[in-house]
């Protein structure tokens, strides 16, 4: 179930209480008169059931309560009531499959926002990823995997592309564009580093690599991977079983291609490399086509299933 807690302007108070009072996924209903302070107004308290909270929270709006008052949603993790149990029994679907969209919008606002924590992780990931595309190890591979942010970036297009909210769409491209370039920059000059003191050498990218080769290897599995993964994320992101998300962010290689990427293209730009520059050239192409392959699949699918929950779920309404 999720919390209400609500503001509500003297006048609008009544109807506000009818509202919440008479809906049959709303229970523990609760007004303190007077209570508001800033805003000003009555503050009323009410468990929701995840299913009914886009119908009540759509009401509340109705009423004005977001520009003259207040709402907030928070998530519910125990309720022990019999008239909780009898809200969510005959409020319309599961709760686990419900998706309620002004908490998406929220969150692809929130993931579409550039930030010095974001850049930071990107970083971070996209160095992790080089280092084990040279010492092919796919320990360090799943590791650069979860620590990149960049889910959530494709997760606010898809939702600002179906909620139609244009300028979350702007902001979540570029701030993936402005997170891949500054991460390739980061393993660019990591790679230049580690490989003035002697810790890596351009032979270890041409090396037989069976744990990572795959990363700079696209073909027509990738797409369908990354594809499956969008669909998986964004139910995840979308439901209440969010613990699949983790499960994504292993399954897709947008980061590791990145990683290949900046290793091959400071690779080429050496003074002296060991290889014709042409043979990193090729490969930064290849990891390129790889990571660009994986962010087509995963936006695909992640808009469709937006696209679909988007369809679905006022037909179950409805029909309830």
């Amino acid at each position: 179930m999720l919390h209400l807690r609500l503001i509500v302007p003297v006048d609008s108070t009544d109807r506000a209480r009818s509202l919440l009072a008479d809906h049959q996924g709303v229970t523990n209903v609760v007004v303190l008169p007077g209570a508001g302070v800033r805003p000003e107004g009555d503050v009323m308290l009410a468990d929701v059931a995840r299913e009914s909270a886009n119908h009540v929270l759509d009401q509340l709006a109705g009423l004005g309560l977001t520009r003259r008052g207040s709402i907030t949603v928070q998530g519910v993790d125990l309720a022990l009531s019999t008239d909780a149990d009898r809200a969510e029994a005959q409020a319309p679907g599961e709760g686990s499959d419900a998706v309620v969209w002004a908490e998406l919008a929220a969150r692809a606002k929130e993931e579409s926002t550039l930030s010095a924590t974001y850049l930071s992780f990107f970083a971070v990931a996209v160095i992790l990823a080089g280092i084990a595309v040279l010492l092919d190890s796919s320990i360090l591979v799943v590791g650069a995997m979860i620590v990149g942010p960049e889910f959530g970036v494709l997760a606010g297009i898809c939702a600002g592309a179906v909620l139609r909210r244009w300028p979350v769409v702007r902001r979540s491209t570029v701030a993936l564009a402005v997170g891949f370039g500054v991460g390739i920059m980061a393993a660019v000059l990591a790679t230049w580093l580690l490989t003035a003191v002697g810790l890596i050498d351009s032979a270890q990218l041409f090396q037989p690599r069976p744990q990572t080769a795959f990363i700079y290897r696209p073909d027509a599995l990738s797409f369908v991977v990354a594809f499956l993964a969008g669909i998986a994320g964004m139910l995840a992101l979308t439901s209440a079983r969010s613990g699949a998300l983790v499960g994504v962010l292993v399954s897709v290689t947008t980061i590791p291609a990145a990683g290949d990427l900046a290793v091959a293209l400071a690779f080429a730009s050496s003074t002296d490399p060991s290889r014709p520059r042409g043979d990193y050239l090729q490969q930064a192409a290849s990891s390129t086509g790889q990571l660009l392959l994986n962010l087509l699949g995963l936006i695909l699918a992640g808009a469709l299933t937006l696209l679909i929950q988007r369809i679905i779920w006022p037909r179950i309404l409805r029909r309830h």
